[in-house]
């Protein structure tokens, strides 16, 4: 019995060290492409804080926080999904701004879809006085679809660079006999934009402010691969 285990052992020992001699036998051609593109973001992460001061203390945060649910349900926003309050662990915070006056705030994570839905919100809720908006970040939902054309992108354009070296030389290159990624960028925010807040000087800007699609900066994402094809 251990002269089978001995031999099987070797066996296994052998016929992998065959398929690497023969992979390195194989007259080869290595070559490496990469595919980039730009994307316009699908989802984008806004943080709203309402506050009492906003208001000089006319409206409290409570009332505030009304208003802005019904004004982001008017805009067909499913608040029980994109609405999230930043802070979990307390309902508001309060700050104390002297020794008798405590103002309230309250934070506020939304996710909106595009552009133009973003500049609504910020239109409609600035009109209530609710303009500390800022946007946190930016990611696209289809990233893995992305990357996986980008790859199927990369390895056609390794194809057609080992077909024009080879093609000199009078031969053609084969089928793909090795395959390695080499890098693959996958942004998990557009941090550029963090802190950036949005507002308006002036009630008559308020009034005359029509929402537009804000041009949000694209997502980039890029793929690289190394590939071995057989010389023919």
């Amino acid at each position: 019995m251990k002269n089978l285990f001995t031999f099987i052992a070797l066996f296994i020992v052998s016929f992998a060290f065959s398929q690497t001699k023969n992979f390195i036998d194989q007259p080869y051609l290595e070559t490496s492409a990469e595919a980039d593109t730009l994307v316009i973001p699908d989802r984008i992460y806004l943080k709203i804080t309402i506050s009492e001061n906003d208001t000089k203390n006319k409206k409290s945060v409570e009332e505030l926080e009304n208003i802005m649910v019904s004004k982001l349900k008017n805009l067909g926003i499913d608040t029980n999904k994109q609405l999230l309050m930043n802070d979990l662990g307390s309902s508001y915070k309060k700050y104390a701004l002297k020794s008798t006056d405590v103002m309230k705030t309250k934070s506020y994570d939304l996710l909106v879809f595009d552009g133009l839905t973003a500049g609504k919100v910020i239109q409609e809720l600035e009109k209530e006085d609710i303009s500390n908006i800022q946007l946190l970040k930016t990611q696209h939902s289809q990233q893995e679809k992305i990357l996986a054309d980008l790859k199927r992108r990369a390895i056609i354009k390794a194809k057609k660079n080992a077909n024009n070296i080879a093609n000199a030389i009078g031969q053609k290159a084969g089928n793909a006999i090795f395959i390695s990624d080499l890098k693959v960028t996958i942004p998990t925010s557009s941090v550029q934009f963090l802190n950036t807040s949005f507002g308006y000087n002036s009630q008559k800007q308020k009034e005359e402010f029509e929402p537009s699609d804000l041009n949000f900066r694209k997502i980039g994402f890029s793929a690289s691969l190394s590939v071995n094809f057989k010389l023919e």
